[in-house]
């Protein structure tokens, strides 16, 4: 019989990698089965959700605490889901929050099936105990960035650099543009301006207001200015009404496709902090990253990170190439300075990208593409790896 992996994730970033993951599982071993948690790219492939993501994509400390007793209601449902299917290895993408509690429900059941974690915890940022955590609740680690591996491997966890397929999410970059700008009322000339507030609601909530001041003072230098907020189904009607008064003229396209057309189409960029700074680096947009959470889990927050750096390019080069704009700085004072020097100064934008980009260089493995060779540390694991591999 077919083997069954049973897939986790809560936020679609998460849904992103194991969407690859799944395509390339199937290339690998056609007859291969999936059940578990996922979003919109893996809905696309005809995966069938246990529950909606969106109910338990949160971050922070004072923001989970309202949605608490559903998270807790869905762990228990997976937990149900798991021991009535028995799949033959449980992959678990990103979301640390939700999935290291997961597997440590699952362990104290003793429930024996391998367990594959895609995505490694940020214990070089905070909270370095989650390495030794991480080394207790799962029997094997795929990491995206290649000095992630040590920090577990001391405590005996097999790890695997994969390398992050935001190289192969990227790769159809050869869209028409003028195609995509007419679909979407942009005018042919102008000045774009990419705003992405985050994939969450309460990201929304709280970036979005500070973004659109920023919005408003750079119009002023730019008559001409055009902003597109690529947005994800779950929130992108929330973005809408969220823009639907400001006076820029504007557009909310939904899809990956049209968020990587938004991007190489767009002069500038402000962003949430996250993977996305990755796709622009590779898209070749200019940005700056910004992040704040409520006053509390900021103080929280600015006690227990112990990185020196948000983004990630900036932690591969060990030094500032994106700017950045988090907890207390996340100002519209701040943001609206540095953007509109970038976006006065094209050279200076476009040295940024020249500089970003030889560190997104790194984040590829030498012998094959992400998404194949997390696929076959699965394979492996699973004992079906093709010996061709």
């Amino acid at each position: 019989m077919s083997k069954l992996a049973y897939i986790v994730t809560g936020e679609p970033s998460g849904d992103i990698l194991a969407s690859r993951l799944m395509q390339a599982l199937r290339r690998q071993q056609p007859d291969i089965r999936f059940a578990g948690m996922g979003g919109e790219a893996m809905a696309e492939l005809g995966f069938e959700t246990l529950f909606d993501i969106s109910e338990i994509s949160v971050m922070g400390f004072w923001e989970v605490l309202p949605k608490l007793p559903l998270i807790m209601k869905r762990l228990r449902q997976a937990l149900a889901d798991i021991e009535r299917q028995q799949p033959d290895v449980i992959i678990t993408v990103d979301s640390w929050g939700f999935v290291s509690v997961l597997l440590g429900r699952l362990r104290k059941r003793k429930v024996d099936i391998p367990k594959i974690n895609y995505v490694a915890p940020q214990v070089w940022a905070w909270k370095k105990g989650r390495a030794r955590t991480a080394a207790k609740l799962i029997d094997r680690l795929m990491t995206l960035w290649p000095y992630e591996p040590p920090y577990f491997e001391k405590y005996g966890l097999r790890c695997d650099f994969v390398g992050h397929p935001v190289i192969e999410n990227t790769a159809t970059l050869n869209d028409n543009l003028d195609d995509f700008k007419r679909q979407n009322g942009i005018p042919h000339d102008g000045t774009l301006l990419c705003v992405l507030p985050g994939s969450r609601s309460h990201e929304v909530k709280k970036l979005l207001p500070i973004f659109k001041k920023v919005v408003a003072r750079l119009s002023e230098h730019f008559p001409d200015l055009f902003v597109v907020a690529p947005s994800v189904a779950a929130i992108a009607g929330e973005v809408r009404r969220a823009l639907a008064d400001m006076p820029t003229p504007h557009c909310v396209p939904v899809g990956q496709r049209e968020r990587y057309s938004a991007f190489r189409a767009s002069s500038f960029a402000i962003a949430a902090s996250g993977t996305v700074t990755l796709e622009l680096t590779a898209c070749g947009t200019p940005h700056l990253i910004a992040y704040t959470f409520n006053p509390i889990t900021n103080r929280i927050a600015d006690r227990l990170v112990t990185s020196k750096y948000a983004n990630l390019i900036n932690i591969l080069a060990d030094r500032f190439i994106i700017p950045e704009f988090t907890l207390a700085r996340c100002r519209e004072d701040l943001i609206y300075q540095k953007a509109l020097e970038l976006m006065q100064r094209p050279d200076q934008a476009q040295e940024q990208v020249a500089q970003a980009q030889q560190y997104f260089s790194l984040l590829k493995p030498a012998d094959m593409l992400p998404s194949e060779k997390a696929a076959a540390v699965v394979l492996e694991t699973l004992g079906m790896r093709n010996k061709n591999m």
